[in-house]
């Protein structure tokens, strides 16, 4: 499936329908450049399940951030795969709803069923593309 969005508030608007689609346990792998949409994807994912005030910091520098039965993961500081055991990401995958940011260091132990979330910019606005 693609959808293109053409600013910010497309970008948000799909996120909020798409976040009503999750039930735990399910893991969305969020892939795409720097910059181009990851963290408010997951923000808004976050804040359409647990409420639009909740804060959602990035988790570039804590790895994760959880929010009652969500957990947020960035993966781009992690260097080995034997990390992802000490920072919880498997017992995430097994209960929550969990979102990662740059998975593919652990593509190894994602689930098949995994949702895939391919974001790219489009001109001023982003293209999802989404698999398993």
């Amino acid at each position: 499936m693609e959808y293109i969005a053409k600013n910010i508030d497309e970008t948000r608007a799909w996120a909020k329908q798409f976040a009503k689609t999750l039930v735990a346990p399910v893991t969305v792998a969020l892939h795409g450049d720097l910059g181009v949409g990851k963290s408010e994807i997951a923000r808004t994912i976050i804040q359409t399940l647990r409420g639009e005030n909740t804060v959602v910091p990035s988790p570039t520098f804590t790895i994760v951030q959880s929010y009652d039965g969500i957990s947020h993961f960035d993966l781009y500081r992690i260097s080995d795969a034997s990390e992802l055991v000490e920072i919880g990401l498997d017992y995430a995958i097994q209960n929550d709803i969990t979102l990662i940011e740059w998975p593919d260091i652990a593509a190894n132990i994602l689930p098949k069923n995994t949702i895939h979330l391919y974001i790219t910019e489009c001109g001023p606005g982003r293209k999802i593309t989404t698999g398993n």
